[in-house]
């Protein structure tokens, strides 16, 4: 094979199956990759685990394989997702009984573990490693006994070895997303441990494509109104060889693939261009190109690659407190007037109950939510709103503080200014998790690569 041809299939836990079914029928691929993780999903996913066993992974995959896994298997399209999260083996039995349920026998699911090292902190501590937070904030030994979940960020080596022993799906952990491209970029084309440009050219195609819909006219700051059909969105989809690097999409759906698109996407989360850090290789973009080189198709050059860091990312969740956020929606005339009544009643309400809390915020939706400014409106806008909505949220080290605002909001239907509407339900109290992220050595993380065969 001299050219690969790679998908997109999701951009996040809970995104849409409907484009990645599409592209393993119609996008002419080998390959496809699902990306489900982001930094606080692991904890969410511990937590479900410690609830039920039988959970802590993304069962959207298992529905979105449901639906794909016979046009993948006709079409041999190869599927790569770290939709295991916390509990890979439970999502490779369900990916199993998939399989069993089809008739699929002989088909090989292969799965990475070692990323959970929240059982190796003491052992890490013990070599001298301290993990200090990247960010510069805090004591490590302040949130130590707090933690919930530590998940390393790791690259391509385990998946490689996957597929180099003919795995049809390839589940992991905390992969990083743009290594479920580039190890199969890898494992076709031949490219060397050392070939840090071909490895960089990789990484960046999967950064084009991790983000699903994102990268082919989904939420696109430059022009979507010119995004045809977004109500049947295709996701990106690469066309990789030693020479070439081509963004495209499947025929027959919505979206758009242009230079602009592409370029949005392709700054995205990079925080210097000339030096792209990640597991694999250290990528500089600083001097790409993207042009478009015909109807919904992008070429990228001008990447180089620089030798990979020899540490690896780890990401400790960690439990930071509770919190309760509560809405009350006010209409004209005067919304804005009784929404900051409201406030004021509920702020001298909770001063009374003496609570103790790490942080309040109070916003007027529909107002300064999402953008400051209030100072700077026409009086006469203000007094005009059709409704605002007041949000007040508040965070405590107690769960007890927390729930001392959660009586106080529905009264004030018809005990507080008038034309309240409370919505939503009634509040609950919610956990809080922390991110401390930290640097240890890569020779500190044990991965192993395993493959299970249908019988």
């Amino acid at each position: 094979m001299d050219k690969v041809v790679i998908g997109g299939g999701q951009g996040f836990w809970g995104d849409s199956n409907d484009a990645a079914v599409h592209m393993v029928k119609h996008g002419g691929l080998n390959y496809m990759a699902c990306d489900y993780l982001a930094e606080l999903t692991l904890s969410i996913m511990a937590r479900q685990k410690l609830k039920n066993p039988q959970a802590g992974y993304a069962r959207d995959f298992i529905g979105l394989l449901n639906e794909c896994v016979m046009d993948a298997q006709d079409n041999g399209v190869r599927i790569l997702t770290n939709a295991g999260g916390m509990n890979i083996k439970g999502c490779v039995d369900a990916i199993a009984e998939i399989y069993k349920s089809k008739g699929l026998s002989g088909r090989k699911i292969g799965y990475v573990l070692g990323d959970d090292m929240t059982g190796e902190i003491d052992r890490m501590m013990a070599e001298g490693i301290t993990f200090e937070n990247i960010d510069g904030v805090g004591e490590f030994k302040d949130i130590k006994d707090k933690i919930v979940n530590a998940n390393v960020y790791f690259g391509h080596e385990p998946i490689l070895e996957c597929l180099s022993a003919d795995a049809d799906v390839v589940v992991t952990g905390r992969a990083t997303d743009s290594a479920l491209f580039l190890s199969p970029l890898m494992y076709e084309l031949g490219i060397k441990e050392d070939d840090w440009t071909n490895i960089a050219r990789g990484i960046m195609a999967g950064h084009l494509l991790e983000c699903g819909g994102q990268g082919a006219g989904g939420n696109f700051d430059y022009g979507w109104r010119d995004v045809p059909d977004m109500d049947q969105l295709g996701f990106p989809i690469a066309e990789f060889s030693l020479r070439d690097l081509v963004i495209t999409k499947a025929p027959n759906c919505g979206g758009l693939i242009s230079e602009q698109s592409c370029k949005e996407q392709f700054l995205y989360e990079i925080h210097n261009p000339a030096s792209y850090i990640t597991p694999d290789v250290v990528a500089d973009v600083s001097a790409a190109t993207l042009t478009q080189v015909g109807l919904n198709r992008v070429a990228v050059g001008g990447i180089q690659g620089k030798k990979r860091p020899d540490t690896l990312k780890l990401s400790i969740g960690y439990h930071a407190g509770y919190k309760v956020a509560t809405m009350l929606s006010f209409a004209w005339p005067d919304a804005y007037e009784k929404a900051q009544k409201a406030a004021d009643i509920l702020m001298k309400k909770l001063q009374r109950k003496n609570l103790r809390s790490e942080d309040i915020r109070i916003d007027y939706i529909g107002l300064n939510s999402l953008h400051l400014g209030v100072s700077n409106m026409d009086p006469s806008h203000l007094k005009e709103l059709n409704e605002v909505v007041l949000r007040i949220a508040i965070r405590t080290k107690d769960k007890l503080e927390a729930e001392k605002i959660i009586p106080e909001v529905a009264p004030l239907q018809l005990n507080g200014p008038p034309g309240a509407s409370f919505f939503g339900g009634r509040a609950k109290v919610q956990e809080v998790i922390g991110l401390w992220p930290t640097l240890i050595p890569r020779d500190s993380v044990k991965l192993s690569s395993n493959i299970l065969t249908i019988e």
